[in-house]
Formats: structure tokens, sequence, C-alpha cells
């Protein structure tokens, strides 16, 4: 069963996201909770990952994401940097699962598919995969039409547990292109800028609710699912991993 946390906002600080999902993570690692999933609506964020912190130009990307509003924050995920803002759907999927590493393509293609499933059902040509020149490009990408990148996702992985956690752009596509023009170049990374979508270039009066409670719906068709929420002594505990994910 996934404990599903209703979509919220969470922007304050900017990396608290990702902190909160560390901290579920650990305790469903640590055997003290079971699955969940969270939706939620992000500050604007510039979440950069591991390898992009061993570039040479990784100090001027993260003042160039400062520059055009990002804060930057570091990824729990791995990839390259990505962008999170008020229309975005931010996804953090926590599983327990003692074969964790050896069970990640499942997840990726889980997430996936829902998330493919979930845009078809508000008109979108969804499928799964790369569009050549996408930015973080993953084979669990989701694209609408093979044209423009929708949605990128990630996974961190601990001997017990798992998070598959990402973004899906319902609208504003020009704040992401905007915001990973310098970003990328200061970081020697090429994308084509063409391949950035949105949800609701795809659909005319999408909204954000529409793609959460799409989702919603369609992880509840192929699994049981109970509402929860999220755990103050979580959200207390996250806020003390700014050192972690802060980018400071």
């Amino acid at each position: 069963m996934i404990e599903v946390i209703p979509p919220g906002v969470m922007d304050d600080p900017p990396w608290l996201d990702m902190a909160v999902s560390w901290a579920l993570l650990r305790r469903a690692a640590a055997g003290e909770s079971g699955e969940t999933l969270r939706l939620v609506r992000p500050a604007r964020v510039m979440a950069f990952g591991p390898a992009d912190r061993l570039l040479p130009g990784f100090e001027e990307a993260r003042t160039a994401a400062r520059a055009v509003g990002f804060a930057p924050v570091d990824r729990l995920a791995g990839g390259h940097a990505a962008v999170f803002h008020e229309e975005t759907v931010a996804f953090s999927w926590i599983v327990p699962d003692p074969r964790a590493r050896t069970t990640i393509h499942e997840r990726f293609r889980t997430m996936a598919g829902w998330i493919e499933e979930a845009l078809r059902r508000l008109g979108v040509d969804a499928r799964v995969g790369a569009v050549p020149g996408e930015y973080c490009a993953g084979d669990y990408s989701v694209n609408a039409g093979a044209r423009t990148k929708l949605m990128g996702v990630g996974q961190r992985v601990l001997p017990a547990a798992a998070y598959v956690g990402g973004v899906i752009v319902v609208d504003r596509g020009d704040l992401v292109t905007d915001a990973l023009v310098p970003v990328y170049r200061a970081l020697g990374l090429e994308w084509d800028p063409a391949t950035s979508g949105s949800v609701r270039e795809e659909v005319e009066g999408v909204t954000w609710d529409d793609v959460a409670a799409a989702l919603l719906d369609t992880v509840a068709a192929h699994r049981e699912v109970r509402t929860g929420a999220l755990d103050p002594a979580i959200l207390e505990e996250a806020r003390g991993y700014e050192a972690r994910f802060g980018g400071a």
C-alpha cells in the first residue's frame, strides 16, 4: 500500500523538499515507515546533481542560477541540473525494498509509466524515452510526441530503500529554458533548448491541479492507496539538512 501525502506547497526554504525526501528515505531504510508518494508545488530551484559538482564551471553555474531567480540546491538523486518552479509538479516516491539495488530499472519503469498514463488521460501524446538533445537526458524521461521533454526523473538507492523523484513541467516551459541556457553553458553541457516543453503547450488550459490529480488517479488505478500526512517530526528533521541540500 502507498501512503499518499496530499499535494502541497513546499517553498521555504527552497531546499526543504529535497531534505524531506531524504528524511523519509532514511526512515524507510531503517524500517520505520512504509511506501509514500508526495506531490509538491516547489519553489524556484535549480537542482544540481553530483556530476555537476565535479565540473569546473559549477560555481559559475550556481551564480548563473541565482541571477535568473533560481536558488541552487543539491539533488537527492543523480543526473544533471534540473529546474523546479511553481508551475511544475515535484514528485517523490519512497519505496522500502530489501533488494533496492537490484530493482532500480523496475522502479524507473513504474514511475515513468504512471506519468505517461496520467498525461495521456489529459490528452497529451505522452511517451517514455529521451528526446535527442534534451537536458538531463534519461531513458525514463517522459516526452510529448517524441518532440519535447515534459518529465525528468532520478533515483537514490540505499541498501533497504529507494527514492524516485523528479519534476513534471505543467506550464511556463520558458522559465525552464531561460534558466537552463546560462547554467548549462557554465557547466559546459550541450543541449537543445527546443526540446524543453510543458504539458500546457500540448493541451490548452491544463492546470497544476489537473496534472497532480491525474497522476494520483493513475496510481490509485494500479495500487492500493491511502491518504496520509507528513509527520511533523520528519519536517523538523529535514530542517536540519541545510548543509546537505542547501547549496550553500
